[in-house]
């Protein structure tokens, strides 16, 4: 989706009258926020835009982090599995093991029926590390990377 469309399901639970009035800001600033930009088309560079712009310029996702927080949230970049580097056997291990990883951090971190701030850092890290990895392998799946690496093997064992 594009962020002039994103603006625009603001004004499903919000008019634009609403919130240019709440932000401070004319109705038709809301209005053009939500309109396509380019040569032929009204539109403004809107905040979204903005902040874009801003998180590529800063490259360390710091400002995308704090967002993610103000809304009760994480920031999670997706790990890519590229086919040439991860087949699938080893993949789905990977993911697997993960899951495992974090299974027993949380099996570790109450036994004592209580959980330290650094348990809890150390069962976010994993959990954040396996929601990343899980995300990049059904990205490389939707691709059909991994049908792509199954007729790779299959030559070649045939050539073994």
């Amino acid at each position: 989706m594009q962020s002039h469309e994103i603006i625009k399901t603001c004004f499903a639970n919000s008019s634009p009258k609403a919130l240019a009035a709440e932000l401070g800001i004319s109705q038709s600033l809301i209005y053009k926020w939500s309109q396509p930009v380019g040569e032929s088309q009204s539109g403004s560079k809107n905040p979204l835009d903005r902040v874009c712009a801003l998180n590529q310029a800063c490259s360390d996702n710091q400002l995308i982090k704090w967002l993610a927080a103000q809304a009760d949230g994480y920031f999670v970049p997706n790990k890519v599995v590229h086919s040439e580097l991860d087949a699938l056997n080893p993949a789905t291990h990977e993911m697997v093991s993960q899951f495992a990883s974090l299974l027993g951090a949380i099996a570790h971190a109450g036994l004592d029926e209580r959980i330290t701030r650094e348990e809890a850092a150390d069962i976010r890290q994993r959990w954040d590390t396996l929601k990343s990895f899980a995300d990049g392998f059904v990205n490389a799946c939707e691709r059909g990377d991994f049908d792509k690496m199954k007729e790779i093997e299959k030559q070649w064992q045939q050539s073994s």
